[in-house]
């Protein structure tokens, strides 16, 4: 060991300063903090901009995080080969943490495809991963197909032949918290007394008498599975069979000690959605991806349902079928109404769409970020899906989609804000079209997106603004 110390001390008195940086960077770059304390360890350490004429050294800047290096325990072991996500913490490491993780999943039945897919995230927390993606690495999307360009009349035969390969996806886990609400926000009534799932069902049942039947489930929370299907008992011939896949939950992690969050007087506040991006882990852990391969069905189209423009548009899966993509988002025009919000781009490394979101916009890059008239596009979270394709992605991925993890910060008990700190780790489903070699994108209209979000959008789509259609869209009068 003395031999080696000494000619690496010789190798670096023979160089100049830059070259002693440069090889300092890429030893550091190759190795793992696997014994940091939890104390002086910190996750959220990772070194943000300011060195991008360093190329690579600079994306290695960008994204390391280090714990405290005067720390004995910043040591790896003799022999040991690891990599970033090896990082452990004290008290058992990443590792062992990860296993109590685990066994509180497996507690609460939830299945191998949730726990390994909450894994991904809880291990970018620890990395310290930010998620950034900075201007310089990225190309605006151009030259997107329009709606208009591909609109058609699809042949009879063939749109049974389609619809027969079809599913349609409703997001419905949300409880319109934001709202003040503490049960599904679809069931709130929309026009006189008919919800949102009535107009959702009255769009199933207008489309299979004018066009023809196809599939259609939710994918709803634990909070609101129950009042889902009591609401819609009205309507048996949605609620038949495997109607509905139930979002997955997952443990709320303690911002100090990256553990599962404690809340003994009402445990259930342990648990939080994971976000959207559960559509994935849902559908595999439930067997539900297998059935409907099983069955012969190829084309899956998802939407909000508390957007109800989003209907089953037979020019768009008759153009998502024959271009033989893997992944399609709908996207629309940005406005200055929506500078704040996330952005589709292209990654100059490979030409791969991808999404930006403000979270992962460094602060020098916030005006092109907001520029409009340069990143002209936004998801509408309106997105066909190629099952047979995501299959392939999930087995390639060890049983995931990967997905940047979004970081939120609460309290364990969200009306007390004294109670403990926690993460919140969420995934959005829109994100996986970077996992999609080859996925592309095609901008729609305004009436495609018309989301309920807050209390002034809903009395905006009671009013007389807006109209229902005779097939039961919510569009501008």
């Amino acid at each position: 060991r003395n031999h080696v110390k000494g000619s690496v001390l010789a190798t670096l008195l023979t160089l100049g300063a830059m070259q002693r940086l440069l090889l300092l960077l890429a030893a550091a770059s190759s190795c793992t903090i696997v014994a940091s304390d939890v104390n002086t360890y910190s996750h959220n350490l990772a070194l943000r901009g300011g060195v991008l004429g360093l190329g690579r050294i600079g994306g290695f800047l960008r994204t390391a995080s280090f714990g405290n290096l005067n720390s004995p325990n910043v040591i790896a072991p003799e022999g040991a080969v690891t990599t970033p996500h090896n990082i452990a913490l004290r008290g058992g490491g990443e590792a062992v943490v990860f296993e109590e993780i685990r066994k509180l999943m497996e507690e609460e039945k939830l299945s191998e495809s949730a726990i390994r897919a909450f894994k991904q995230a809880y291990e970018a927390l620890v990395r310290g991963d930010d998620g950034m993606i900075a201007e310089m690495a990225i190309t605006p999307a151009e030259d997107l197909p329009t709606l208009a360009d591909v609109k058609t009349e699809v042949a009879d035969d063939k749109v049974q032949k389609l619809l027969e390969k079809t599913v349609v996806m409703k997001l419905n886990g949300g409880l319109g918290t934001g709202m003040g609400l503490e049960k599904a926000k679809s069931l709130l009534s929309v026009k006189g007394e008919q919800s949102f799932l009535d107009l959702i069902a009255s769009q199933v049942e207008w489309f299979a008498k004018n066009k023809g039947s196809v599939r259609q489930m939710f994918m709803n929370s634990f909070s609101t599975s129950a009042d889902t299907k009591e609401a819609l008992k009205g309507h048996p011939d949605i609620i038949k069979g495997d109607w509905e896949v139930v979002q997955n939950k997952v443990p709320k992690i303690d911002a100090s000690t990256l553990r599962p969050a404690k809340f003994p007087p009402n445990p259930a506040k342990e648990w939080c959605p994971p976000g959207h991006g559960d559509l994935y882990p849902s559908l595999a852990g439930s067997g539900t991806l297998k059935k409907l391969l099983d069955a012969g069905v190829k084309y899956m189209f998802v939407s909000n349902s508390d957007n109800l423009g989003a209907t089953l548009d037979l020019s768009l899966l008759n153009f998502f079928a024959d271009s033989d993509k893997p992944f399609m988002m709908e996207v629309c025009e940005r406005t200055p109404a929506d500078k704040k919000g996330g952005h589709l781009a292209v990654r100059k490394q490979d030409g791969q769409l991808l999404l930006r979101e403000s979270a992962q916009c460094a602060e020098e890059d916030e005006k092109a970020f907001q520029d409009v008239s340069k990143h002209k596009y936004f998801n509408t979270n309106n997105l066909w899906i190629r099952l047979d394709k995501l299959q392939e992605v999930i087995d390639k991925h060890d049983g995931v989609v990967p997905l940047p993890m979004i970081k939120n910060s609460k309290t364990v008990d969200p009306s007390d804000g004294d109670s403990t700190k926690v993460f919140q780790l969420e995934t959005a489903m829109g994100a996986a079209i970077e996992s999609f070699s080859g996925a592309g994108a095609i901008v729609v209209g305004r009436e495609r997106f018309a989301p309920v979000k807050t209390c002034a959008d809903l009395l905006r789509v009671r009013s007389d603004a807006y109209e229902t259609t005779a097939d039961s869209r919510l569009v501008l009068a």
